[in-house]
């Protein structure tokens, strides 16, 4: 373990690490031992408790802290890439003693129509947990906080806060779900209205909003599956099933609705195209309603235009007023047959 430390003391100072954790706490018997520790001695405390662990978290941290955390807590070379390069699908992958659960945030800003997607990876051994959180979604401080309130979940160890964490991220979900839910009732009222408006571009948005929202969080199902059977080789305490059970059952709920969105979106989209459709159609019959009224004065005219010296009705007294009440006459009529058909 020195050598570990010397890796960190020359690798960062302390304060470029402090600046990347968010908190380090020891933990044994399900309660919190002191206040927040140093990096170098966490594993060190750890191991001189009976059932102690540390929770390490990290938000937004720069590669080196998270390669050099990870040196310290002997993480995989490949499991720290992950945590580096971020951008990860959902995902339970074990290392040796260790595992690896990747999970996707998510928070949604009204005033954009846009899902905000954060990353959560959470590597889990015996006697530690790291966070690391890339991203505004989920912020796991009042987390720790609640769960430290709860010593008998906490007394599980790091299972307790693979649990935690989970289902708060998958509960995050529901704030997402009901953004969508709202704008998606506007787009709705805004198709079906009448009003003659064309809110394509932002179905076409929700649509692909809600895509992004469904790769963030189907994928998590099967992770999750994992977790609530008795997985030999993993770092979990077998009670926490139960709860992870409630955690998939919360996800699956999720994971229809959104599902059900994207349906319902493509059923807008087909409706709006078939209104345009109709109102293009529409428009093309008040266009040839109108060039059938005007083509009759038209020809009229353009008869009695044509200069020959031998015309019927030039030299009447009444031609003029004749045809001029024959051009009103006819207009009429056809003005009110598009009426009665509709095409006007």
């Amino acid at each position: 373990m020195s050598g570990t430390s010397k890796v960190v003391a020359k690798s960062l100072s302390a304060k470029e690490i402090g600046s990347a954790v968010v908190d380090c706490g020891l933990y044994d018997g399900g309660k919190r031992l002191g206040g927040r520790i140093e990096l170098e001695t966490a594993l060190q405390q750890a191991a001189a408790c009976t059932d102690g662990f540390v929770w390490i978290g990290l938000h937004d941290a720069s590669p080196d802290v998270i390669e050099t955390v990870g040196e310290h807590f002997r993480l995989h070379p490949l499991a720290i890439e992950d945590a580096i390069h971020a951008h990860q699908r959902p995902k339970l992958e074990t290392f040796g003693n260790s595992l690896l659960l990747v999970l996707k945030t998510a928070r949604y800003i009204d005033s954009e129509d846009l899902v905000e997607i954060g990353e959560v990876l959470m590597f889990v051994g015996a006697n530690f947990v790291v966070t690391v959180r890339h991203g505004q979604g989920s912020p796991l401080h009042d987390l720790r906080e609640d769960l430290e309130a709860h010593p008998d979940l906490l007394r599980l160890g790091p299972s307790s806060v693979l649990y935690a964490v989970a289902d708060r991220v998958v509960d995050d979900y529901a704030g997402v779900i009901d953004g969508f839910e709202v704008d998606i009732e506007e787009v709705e009222a805004e198709v079906f209205s009448g009003s003659g408006t064309n809110p394509a571009e932002r179905i076409y948005r929700l649509k692909r909003e809600v895509l992004e929202f469904r790769r963030a969080v189907t994928p998590l199902i099967v992770p999750i599956q994992r977790l609530t059977e008795s997985q030999t080789g993993l770092p979990l305490d077998p009670r926490t099933g139960d709860y992870f059970r409630d955690v998939q059952d919360h996800l699956v709920r999720d994971s229809e609705r959104i599902h059900g969105f994207d349906e319902i979106l493509a059923g807008v989209l087909q409706a709006n195209l078939a209104q345009l459709t109709v109102r293009d159609n529409q428009d093309l019959r008040k266009i040839s309603a109108w060039v059938a009224i005007i083509a009759v004065p038209t020809m009229i005219v353009g008869i009695y235009g044509m200069n020959f010296a031998y015309m019927p009705e030039l030299r009447w007294r009444f031609g003029y007023p004749l045809v001029l009440a024959i051009i009103l006459i006819v207009c009429a009529a056809l003005h009110r047959r598009f009426k009665l058909i509709g095409w006007l």
